[in-house]
């Protein structure tokens, strides 16, 4: 669905230099600190920006190539985007009939009723989650089979998280979409991602199956002396602390069974994250 090689963008004091690939049929995480370069790679993959350097592939075409009826088949959130405030979903519909050929106004107006989103109320009047709610449906009305979410389920409460993410897999029900999201909430994406990439300073720094990291990375807690005893061939990373040190690992098995007295604790995105981050 998606595919970037070596791509680049220079700014005066960033640099985005990565490549990534989205599967069909999969859910792709994307994490990374602030800054870390998330909105300038979904900007390059849509083509809203003009790279320096490398290869951008959407839906299978090369972006430059991409057509208006293409871009039909891609849906996008971004997290400080929306509808005007002074809208309501009964103009929201006279919008999106008016862009898409493929948008179905009844079926619409059947998932905001079932969301419980008025038909008739100024969008301003929304509440944080059915703002983000109306912006999942509008994505995914036009039968879109990708689609990029930044940061879809910032500011939302439990409940309205679960029914988004749930939205989600309903829409990945039939094997043939795709979805690319950020989120800040590492639950969010251990529970729906199939992979997940870290991005940090512009680069990608860790690719992993979501199964794996979950199930095979670890995080060791060692004094100094148990440090420098430690088999240091499935470290990542590692990080001086007060009681000695931290040290992220992808073999947490070999750990548990060679060193009976080390604390290893089960891994997290989360961890993952600031320890990658160090």
């Amino acid at each position: 669905m998606i595919k970037l090689t070596n791509v680049k963008k220079q700014y005066k004091q960033f640099c985005l230099d990565c490549s990534m690939e989205v599967q069909t049929g999969q859910i792709t995480g994307l994490i990374g600190r602030n800054g870390a370069g998330k909105s300038t790679l979904f900007k390059a993959a849509l083509g809203l920006l003009e790279i320096d350097g490398g290869k951008v592939e959407v839906l299978g075409k090369d972006i430059g190539t991409i057509t208006a009826k293409d871009r039909e088949q891609i849906g996008v959130v971004f997290a400080d985007s929306g509808f005007s405030g002074y809208l309501c979903i009964n103009d929201v519909i006279a919008m999106l009939s008016a862009w898409y050929t493929t948008f179905s106004a009844e079926r619409f107006k059947e998932s905001c009723q079932k969301m419980e989103l008025p038909l008739n109320k100024k969008i301003k009047e929304f509440s944080t989650g059915m703002k983000r709610k109306l912006q999942i449906l509008a994505a995914i009305s036009h039968n879109a089979k990708l689609l990029i979410l930044d940061e879809p389920t910032a500011g939302l409460d439990v409940v309205a998280r679960n029914e988004l993410l749930e939205m989600l897999r309903v829409y990945m029900e039939d094997g043939q979409k795709s979805i690319v999201i950020s989120s800040h909430i590492s639950s969010d994406l251990e529970g729906l991602c199939d992979e997940v990439y870290m991005i940090e300073a512009g680069k990608m720094i860790l690719h992993e199956d979501t199964d794996v990291l979950l199930d095979e990375y670890g995080l060791i807690k060692a004094t100094p002396e148990q440090y420098e005893r430690l088999d240091k061939s499935y470290i990542i990373k590692d990080k001086k602390e007060r009681f000695g040190y931290s040290c992220l690992t992808n073999c947490r098995q070999f750990y548990q069974e060679n060193y009976p007295g080390l604390v290893v604790e089960l891994g997290s995105i989360d961890e993952v994250i600031e320890m990658m981050s160090v």
